[in-house]
């Protein structure tokens, strides 16, 4: 039997968070109480507290969430896990997008006081009226022009040959934009430093560095394994456990669909409460998103109606964000890194979501934010020339032979012998054997100090072939 709380420990608790009529942090609290109790210990009663309906939590995350006393509340969802800022007036940066007509109806009903809009609940009609390949979030003109502007030329090609060309530069991208849309601190140098040199920003959460991490490696999980992925609950479930890893409370929830009350601070939407229907809507989504054949379209859908359905205790605008990725990694499409999107007007497009159902201003965002990203990796792709479609299908097998050409620590005479019987021992089409054969030695001829790493040879592997290939050179 777990041991009772002392009350006397609650009520400190409740003093402390009563200090801080706009929010206490986790560090508030505890520097406010008269005893002091480890992190963890600490999280468990405020987590019970919020279960009593005690407390109340905004935000989301450690370094985020704010507890409240539910009298210095607007509104007490039993737990929050994600946070929607309040509607303010445009900024310069929302300026940028072109919005409709109805999407500046939506800023001006959202931009109401809190108490004053209407409190919805999830809405099963939003996700059953619509039918894959007959309802369109994208009308057939967006949808050719979203086409023109993310075709790359690389139809052709295996599923995730773009995505792999420009990696380097997405990671990148798509970390940092991804994590910012969250409230994350870092800096795109620091964002850049932590990815290619594993170095966290001095004097930041260590939660922001996890964060940014975690989309590193997902993003890596989608590319990597581009023929695999889909709208299925293999890849979306092991997205979020990747996106989740070390930053929730419950250690067990990355990876596993929520089993608690959850709502949206700032937000009078209320989802679903039952795990049941959770997981049924959660698989209609995807089952819908799937039999999508239009990659825009499946893109905006997913979202759309992952965020709204919330099917983790939290995380769930980060899946969503890469999901929309999917079709475009798998498609060899520009993919979409939401460059230069305003935070503030993005999570207004998601309330507009989730208190009107209505995805026009979502729409208007996306569409702006593809155009941005396309046009991002245009010139990305420019600066890095046209990929050699040859060398990429046969990327493996060069990367074997060389390998053990120097391993071997063959000279040339040796080498070229060695090629010619391994090309006719293995799977290379006999009109494309002449042109590997000479793709092969041309690497060998150029291999030096500064490219060998990529064949996955070791220093005192290329030091010791260097040696022989260059004695039969001089001879």
């Amino acid at each position: 039997m777990a041991q009772r709380i002392p009350e006397e420990s609650l009520a400190a608790i409740e003093q402390a968070v009563a200090r801080h009529p706009d929010g206490a942090s986790l560090s508030d609290v505890a520097a406010a109480l008269p005893e002091k109790l480890a992190d963890r210990t600490l999280q468990y009663r405020l987590k019970y507290l919020v279960d009593k309906g005690r407390l109340i939590t905004e935000g989301q995350g450690r370094r985020w969430t704010r507890y409240r006393v539910p009298a210095a509340a607007e509104a007490a969802p039993r737990v929050l896990a994600e946070e929607a800022p309040k509607a303010v007036p445009p900024a310069a940066e929302d300026a940028a997008v072109p919005l409709s007509p109805p999407s500046e109806e939506m800023r001006a009903y959202l931009s109401q006081p809190f108490n004053a809009r209407k409190p919805v609940g999830y809405n099963r009609v939003f996700l059953d009226s619509y039918r894959p390949n007959e309802t369109f979030y994208l009308s057939e003109e967006q949808r050719a022009h979203l086409a023109k502007v993310g075709k790359v030329n690389f139809e052709e090609q295996a599923a995730g040959t773009y995505a792999k060309q420009i990696l380097t530069r997405l990671l990148i991208d798509l970390s940092w934009n991804s994590s910012r849309l969250e409230g994350n601190t870092y800096s795109l140098l620091d964002t850049t430093r932590l990815i290619e040199l594993g170095e966290a920003a001095e004097g930041r959460d260590q939660l922001e560095a996890q964060m940014i991490v975690n989309h590193k490696e997902a993003i890596e999980f989608l590319v990597n394994d581009a023929a695999e992925i889909g709208f299925n609950r293999y890849t979306i479930l092991n997205l979020h456990g990747i996106l989740a890893q070390n930053l929730l409370p419950d250690a067990n929830a990355p990876g596993r669909l929520r089993r608690m009350a959850v709502g949206i601070g700032k937000s009078t939407y209320h989802p679903l409460e039952m795990p049941q229907l959770i997981e049924e809507c959660f698989n209609q989504v995807l089952d819908t998103a799937a039999a999508i054949q239009d990659p825009f379209e499946q893109a905006l859908f997913v979202m759309v109606q992952l965020p709204y359905l919330q099917p983790f205790d939290d995380v769930n605008k980060r899946v969503s964000r890469l999901s929309a990725n999917i079709p475009f990694i798998k498609r060899n499409l520009s993919p979409l890194s939401f460059i230069d999107v305003s935070r503030t007007l993005y999570m207004e497009a998601l309330l507009g979501v989730y208190e009107l159902n209505k995805i026009d201003l979502l729409r208007d965002v996306f569409i702006w934010a593809y155009e941005r990203s396309a046009a991002r990796y245009a010139a990305v792709r420019q600066s890095l020339g046209e990929p050699d479609p040859f060398r990429f299908r046969h990327r493996a097998a060069l990367r074997q032979i060389v390998g053990e050409v120097v391993r071997a620590k063959m000279d040339k005479k040796a080498a070229a012998a060695f090629i010619t019987s391994w090309v006719e021992k293995n799977d290379i089409p006999e009109t494309e054997r002449e042109k590997f054969r000479d793709m092969a030695e041309s690497e060998l001829v150029g291999l030096h100090e500064g490219n060998f790493a990529r064949y996955q040879i070791r220093p005192s592997e290329f030091e010791a072939w260097q040696k022989v290939w260059g004695e039969r050179k001089k001879s």
